[in-house]
């Protein structure tokens, strides 16, 4: 009787498995480092100090927590990551710096305007006749005369005072004198009167004036109903061109008043930098 002999069973080959590989995460490292470069150049740059300023801080926390990463295994850009970092820290800095700069050379300019501005208040102004009135009064002992008064600033000037600036730039208002407009006139209502105004400018200041920029108007009556301005030949066309200093320029201006208006209050500024005067012109 036969035997049949049994092999034993083993288990088929199996090749040793690989260990798997981990995938680097490099992005914050890297994404760092841009944020880095572009917030350092904005903080070069005028007036971008906010942007540096929020992409330091992002750039920041990106390469911490990429350099985190390098150090658990994570990630391979450890350095990227701490250039990143370190370009965040320039960028913060200069968005300072900036922020600095720019803040007081708004503060400064600022103050350069208001001191502009002070500059050209009304400081004084002149009676009719100027200082020779004041010393006729002085010389006749008339106290209470104009020539001795000061005009109250809180109030309208009288046709041929004067208002003087603090950059001593003069202005001074003539008398409303009736005149008929042309049948070409522009501005004149029929029914209504015409009144022709001279302005003189006098430049006593250091620097040229640009006469252009001044402006004319007026109101009628005890209601302050608009005078409407009146263009007729040489009237109404205003000041042109600039005033050099120690000259003088005059124009004529012309308005439309109701005929039962019995005064003429007359706004003249010479530009925005300089505060309104009025005169207050009986017809």
């Amino acid at each position: 009787m036969s035997q049949t002999q049994q092999h034993p069973q083993y288990p088929p080959f199996q090749p040793p498995q690989q260990p798997q590989q981990q995938i680097a995460r490099n992005g914050l490292g890297t994404a760092a480092l841009i944020l880095g470069i572009i917030g350092a150049v904005s903080g070069l740059i005028p007036f971008m100090f906010w942007l540096a300023g929020i992409l330091g801080v992002v750039a920041l926390i990106l390469g911490l927590t990429g350099r985190g990463r390098a150090k658990r295994g994570e990630a391979t850009n450890k350095g990227v990551a701490l250039a990143g970092a370190i370009l965040a820290l320039v960028s913060l800095g200069l968005a300072v710096f900036g922020a600095y700069t720019t803040f007081k050379a708004v503060d400064d300019a600022v103050d350069e305007i208001n001191k502009s501005v002070s500059d050209t208040k009304a400081k004084d102004t002149k009676p009719s006749g100027g200082a020779d009135a004041k010393d006729s009064g002085k010389d006749k002992g008339d106290k209470g005369g104009k020539g001795d008064e000061k005009p109250d600033p809180g109030k309208a000037l009288e046709a041929g005072d004067s208002v003087v600036y603090d950059d001593d730039l003069t202005v001074t208002v003539s008398n409303a004198v009736a005149f008929s407009p042309s049948e070409y006139a522009a501005g004149h209502k029929s029914g209504n009167h015409a009144y022709k105004v001279t302005v003189t400018v006098t430049n006593d200041s250091k620097k040229k004036f640009d006469a252009s920029l001044l402006s004319a108007d007026a109101r009628a009556g005890a209601d302050g109903v608009d005078a409407e301005q009146i263009f007729d030949d040489k009237v109404g066309t205003g000041f042109e061109g600039t005033i050099l200093p120690g000259k003088k320029a005059t124009v004529v201006y012309g308005f439309d008043s109701p005929a039962a208006a019995k005064n003429l209050t007359v706004e003249v500024m010479p530009s925005f930098e300089y505060d309104a005067s009025q005169w207050d012109l009986k017809l």
